[in-house]
């Protein structure tokens, strides 16, 4: 009978226990999710803490580390915590930690886009060591969603002179379904599986992130069976597929809820005039973009919010690729063959063959475009934080709950902010202001579609292509299945034999 039962534990062991590998094309910065605001930082953070409230499968907000929450009126919200979580250090959670996470992110010393969404709120406090009261200044239509920001230890923090440069951000102790175990810049991520996790402990032991800048070499791992999880370019699924590949993973293609742009810095003269900004549009054909790079893998960006959610405007259509009105309107401008237009884009090395698709467009309306690629870290630190720039290629992901203030108010332009091109309109400020205190979902979302048309005929940005995300999944792994939020949404249940 012991034997037996060793056999059995032994079995159980051995299925629960594998590892999946991942890929990250970028290196993470700081592993702290209020000042994460890059997509490989919020990737990882995102397994190692917690918010009070978090998305399920079909993108209805459900607890979390709040074991319930109510609604005493139009402005008070009261979370009733988790009795059972322990931070990763053995320390219990409480609420002592959720008016520490406040705090901390609404502090001056602190330069965090993240703010943005807590300066509706007029305190917060502990009822008692398990409960807290958020009142808000005015009935918010986020008021849920805020908290979905993951929450800070206090016991380890408190105490902190400049969490901007702490150690804490390289060596997390979090709430969340794993630890980190291994964290180097240019190296391999590692994290083990949090043994007091206050859910089920996850079945997969060990999540391995590789660090792989090239797509070509996630791909070359996909092919070779060393990854578990991969993204796949359009190119790499239409050409480079082979049966064997699809015979081991199950490929799922969905409508990403991600769009590219390219950014102009509205504070240099060269992009005040709108009729340069419209003539740039126009000579731009997206459709071209969406075949070439993406292989028809994608559909043309119409906007700043998400297709398919309220806040969505269909009657915004895309400009209509027309290289004679560009010609004109620079020539308006001031500029023609013997004095062109002349600008610098600067992107991320994973974005040279859009920006030379889009140099190429741009030259045949006489548009002298110089490119300049950096690595991903060195994009932000250079160029983007310092706002050093003329024009930038990026990416935004899309919300399910759209929020204007963040990039698109004037007052999002501070140091740390996200509106860093510096888009400045008055009616714009106007409306995000007005929708952030309607609650009718439906009257919401008029507002918002009105901000979504006002925004686009500005041409602060231009809204290039959605792509489509494709990725690849063993097939050994089981349950997996798609959802709004992403394939990997039940990863803790996921088991690799």
């Amino acid at each position: 009978m012991k034997t037996l039962l060793m056999f059995l534990f032994f079995v159980t062991c051995h299925l629960y226990a594998g590892t999946l590998h991942l890929s990250l094309s970028a290196n993470p910065s700081r592993l702290n999710p209020i000042l994460s605001t890059d997509s490989a930082s919020s990737l990882i953070t995102q397994w190692i803490f917690n918010g009070l409230v978090k998305y399920d499968k079909d993108a209805n907000i459900v607890p979390e580390l709040a074991e319930s929450y109510t609604f005493k009126d139009d402005t008070t919200l009261v979370f009733h915590l988790r009795r059972d979580v322990k931070w990763s250090d053995g320390v219990p959670f409480n609420a002592r930690d959720v008016l520490f996470t406040y705090e901390t992110i609404t502090s001056p010393k602190i330069f965090t886009p993240y703010a943005s969404g807590f300066m509706h709120i007029s305190h917060v406090k502990m009822l008692d060591e398990f409960s807290v009261e958020v009142k808000y200044k005015y009935p918010y239509f986020k008021a849920l969603e805020v908290w979905m920001m993951e929450i800070l230890p206090e016991h380890l923090l408190k105490g902190e002179t400049d969490l901007m440069t702490s150690k804490f951000n390289q060596a997390p102790i979090g709430t969340g379904s794993y630890v980190l175990h291994q964290f180097q810049i240019s190296k391999d991520t590692v994290l083990k599986a949090n043994p007091t996790y206050f859910k089920s402990s996850p079945k997969i032991d060990t999540m391995v992130f590789h660090y792989l800048p090239d797509p070509s070499s996630e791909f070359l791992m996909l092919k070779s069976r060393q990854l578990d999880v991969g993204t796949l370019t359009p190119l790499q699924l239409e050409r480079q597929v082979d049966a064997d590949f699809r015979d081991y993973y199950t490929i799922y293609e969905e409508i990403s809820h991600v769009y590219t742009y390219m950014g102009f810095n509205l504070r240099s003269e060269k992009f005040k005039d709108p009729r340069v900004r419209e003539a740039l549009s126009l000579a731009i054909d997206r459709q071209e973009l969406v075949d070439i790079l993406y292989f028809g893998h994608g559909k043309v960006c119409t906007g700043p919010f998400l297709p398919g959610t309220g806040a969505f405007n269909t009657e915004v259509q895309a400009p209509k690729h027309d290289i004679a009105k560009a010609k004109a309107l620079l020539k308006e401008a001031g500029y023609d063959e013997n004095h062109p237009f002349e600008f610098e884009l600067t992107t991320g090395s994973n974005r040279t063959a859009a920006a030379q698709v889009l140099q190429y467009q741009l030259q045949k309306a006489g548009v002298v475009m110089k490119l300049r690629a950096l690595e991903w870290q060195a994009f932000l630190n250079t160029v983007i934080f310092p706002r050093k720039f003329e024009a930038v290629l990026m990416a935004w992901s899309l919300g399910l709950k759209s929020d204007a203030y963040t990039i698109w108010h004037s007052e999002s332009s501070r140091k740390g902010g996200f509106n860093f091109v510096g888009y400045d309109n008055a009616e714009v400020d106007r409306l995000i202001k007005e929708a952030e205190k309607i609650v009718d979902q439906e009257k919401f979302d008029a507002l918002y579609r009105e901000i979504f048309a006002k925004i686009v005929s500005d041409n602060p940005y231009l809204f290039l292509v959605i792509p489509s995300e494709i990725t690849a999944v063993n097939k050994k792994i089981t349950p997996v299945s798609t959802s709004i939020i992403g394939v990997m949404h039940n990863e803790n249940d996921w088991i690799k034999p």
